[in-house]
């Protein structure tokens, strides 16, 4: 076993950004940017989602094709790395510091409001450009950022991108392609991606309830959270490390997983394999957990037949919203904070009772804390491309 040590986190979501403001929102089990928010439909229809809350930097420095929603939320994420990403390229090269980020909608938002513009004006605004919108903007934007001229690339699987990075990035430090790795993702809103989870049916009009009775449907929601990895063991304690990932694509369906959950089985054995760790090692699922009716039925049956019924589990997304492309890091971020500073464990205050259609797994409870060293944390994506990531003491 390999333990991949993270040297830095940061985030920016619906819980908060700066330390106080998230370790507030986990404990209290409620978010800010999920109580009110409301994003109107096409139809008209008015829907829950999760913004990002606070002020995002401004971008008037940067080039006007890097000038979008999405990386403002990414560097107001990216400026809690800023002192270790310093010292890395410090340490190292320049060239010896890949980025390996996952996102699924990139600038959408701002070519929505340009193409409004056009409807209206007949032509683009001057501060449009078409580079803003492509998946491979975040990447460029924040290697650009900090200077780095070693690997960089966007993942984009849906709603597993931004935790493929992390299993691509051990790969890069092993194969020693790169010395360290800023790795994780960034999505915001737009109203192509909720339009179109509602065309699926699979919008909750109010907040969420995974795994819970009469669940109907995710709330959609924006993020941004970047971790630096490296094989080098961190000077400050505790040394939290991604332990193991696996991966799993079993194809069942372009939008819906295999009813039994078998990819999400092989992927989190897969991850479990990987890390050297039995099922008795893991202290806490953090779930995909999307509260729609398909999902939280597969996955509860693959936690239980691979973990068993009794390690606690729960699904942040009620505090997040799901994040789509950056949903894994964000969820990856909320690992972290409970094992650097000995949060409890992550549970919405409106949890509702279990549902009669989801297997008896054990969900945790608001107040739990950890017992176990070991955090394991599942994204399943359309397709069923899966990932599990298990992060840790070391």
């Amino acid at each position: 076993m390999t333990p991949v040590y993270i040297h830095a986190c940061g985030a920016h979501s619906a819980l908060g950004s700066t330390l106080d403001e998230i370790h507030s929102s986990l404990k209290r089990g409620i978010s800010p940017g999920m109580s009110g928010e409301r994003f109107r439909l096409n139809d008209d229809t008015m829907v829950t989602v999760g913004r990002a809350v606070g002020a995002l930097p401004s971008l008037e420095a940067f080039p006007s094709h890097q000038q979008t929603r999405n990386n403002q939320l990414a560097l107001s994420a990216l400026l809690q790395l800023s002192d270790a990403v310093n010292d890395a390229k410090a340490r190292f090269c320049p060239d010896r510091i890949a980025v390996v980020l996952g996102s699924s909608t990139s600038g959408i938002s701002d070519g929505e409001r340009a193409l409004k513009h056009y409807i209206d004006q007949g032509e683009f605004p001057k501060t449009y450009h078409y580079h803003q919108q492509e998946l491979g903007n975040l990447s460029d934007f924040v290697s650009d950022y900090f200077g780095l001229t070693g690997l960089h690339y966007t993942v984009s699987t849906a709603c597993s991108s931004s935790g493929r990075v992390f299993l691509t990035a051990k790969r890069l430090l092993k194969a020693g392609l790169a010395d360290a790795v800023i790795v994780g993702g960034a999505d915001s809103l737009c109203a192509l991606t909720v339009n179109g989870f509602h065309g699926l049916d699979s919008i909750s009009p109010e907040l969420c309830n995974p795994f819970g009775e009469n669940r109907n449907g995710i709330n959609i929601g924006e993020a941004a959270a970047f971790m630096l990895l490296s094989l080098e063991r961190p000077s400050d304690r505790p040394h939290i490390a991604l332990l193991g990932a696996g991966d799993s694509s079993d194809a069942h369906h372009i939008s819906a997983p295999h009813p039994e959950g078998d990819g999400a089985e092989r992927a989190m054995r897969n991850a479990l394999e990987d890390a050297h760790l039995t099922a008795n090692d893991i202290g806490y699922v953090n779930a995909h957990g999307t509260s729609t009716p398909l999902n939280d039925a597969m996955e509860s049956k693959a936690i239980l037949r691979t973990l068993g019924e009794h390690v606690p589990v729960s699904s942040t997304k009620p505090l997040t919203g799901h994040t789509l492309g950056a949903a894994s890091a964000i969820e990856a971020s909320i690992c972290w904070h409970v094992l650097k500073h000995s949060l409890p464990l992550p549970v919405s205050k409106h949890q509702q009772a279990h549902a009669t259609d989801v297997a008896p797994i054990r969900l945790a409870q608001l107040g739990d804390t950890l017992e176990k060293p070991a955090i394991l944390s599942n994204s399943f994506a359309f397709g069923g491309n899966n990932i599990s990531l298990i992060f840790g003491h070391v």
